[in-house]
């Protein structure tokens, strides 16, 4: 009997030792692209929540960028929820502290001011949630963003100035209606800049912020207005500063001897480009930001490695384009 007690105890242990030499063969024999293809499935799988705070909800660019995010996260499964500041950074941080709090499993934000939006990126760090930027960049120090998505910018603010060059024949004084809080703006500005600095029979005679938004950039034009009389053309930053200088100008009686060039390309731009009345805008592509930037989530936490920035690129549009769109 001890014998067969013994014999069925080492029959045991063999068969165990056999199990265990395929398990480790069978997993020793899966590739290493394999092993990562395994994970991703897997986290596409796992319905992953993603806290968003836009900059605003009302400008036609974030309803885009949202609509761009929106159809990534419904392919992948995720739940999504959006938030924004609607430019003011103190609601934007509580935004972020909420998401905090519900342990979301990512964060995505476009901060309504670059470097104070420092604190609340601090705390998600330190909660151990991953932080994306979407069109506007975090400028503060000390904290960790796994990567930005945005448009070119700098590329976007060139190609604003060569437009004012070409309408202006080269030679004039140029304002910018800028809106400095913001890192993209900071962008464009820079942009559009180091362009027209190559072009010597045009002078930058003003830089004041519009904030913005429309009603704010009408007031800013009307002061540029007044003090360069014989101002050439205006640069706005986005479409409402565009379209605010366009009702300053016209309420001055210049309409048609001050060349104005905007960003984003709204469908009230547009208009006005079609019109003539406003010369181009800088058209950028927002679902494809909010796009990437969600498959830049799925691929961080799938284990994959993440550019810590992608710029999408930008185009002009003039009213060429506007009168083929028809």
């Amino acid at each position: 009997m001890r014998k067969c007690g013994l014999r069925l105890i080492l029959l045991t242990i063999t068969i165990v030792a056999a199990m265990v030499t395929i398990a480790i063969f069978a997993g020793c024999g899966q590739s290493e692209k394999e092993q990562q293809s395994a994970k991703a499935q897997a986290a596409q799988k796992t319905k992953l929540t993603i806290g968003v705070s836009l900059l605003t909800r009302t400008h036609p660019f974030y309803q885009d960028l949202e609509a761009g995010l929106k159809e990534a996260a419904d392919a992948a499964g995720y739940e999504l929820l959006v938030t924004a500041g609607e430019f003011d950074v103190a609601k934007q941080k509580d935004q972020i502290q909420d998401y905090i709090v519900r342990k979301v499993d990512a964060i995505i934000v476009s901060p309504c001011d670059s470097k104070s939006i420092g604190t609340a990126v601090k705390a998600a760090n330190d909660a151990g949630i991953p932080v994306f930027t979407a069109d506007i960049a975090c400028l503060a120090e000390g904290v960790k963003i796994i990567t930005h998505v945005a448009s070119d910018n700098i590329a976007g603010g060139k190609l604003a100035a060569q437009a004012v060059a070409k309408a202006i024949g080269g030679a004039g004084t140029v304002a910018i209606i800028d809106h400095p809080e913001v890192e993209s703006v900071i962008q464009r500005v820079k942009g559009f800049e180091d362009e027209l600095a190559t072009v010597p029979g045009i002078k930058i005679v003003a830089k004041l912020s519009g904030h913005g938004v429309k009603d704010q950039a009408f007031r800013t034009a009307e002061d540029i207005l007044q003090a360069h009389p014989d101002l050439t053309a205006i640069f706005g930053i986005n479409d409402d500063s565009a379209l605010g200088a366009l009702a300053a100008v016209e309420k001055a009686g210049k309409s048609g001897k001050v060349t104005i060039v905007g960003f984003d390309a709204v469908p009230e731009a547009r208009a006005a480009i079609k019109a003539g009345k406003i010369y181009a805008d800088v058209i950028q592509q927002p679902r494809v930001i909010g796009k990437t930037t969600i498959e830049a989530v799925t691929t961080y936490i799938s284990g994959g490695t993440v550019a810590p920035q992608m710029l999408i690129p930008c185009a002009l549009f003039t009213q060429a384009e506007a009168n083929a769109a028809q």
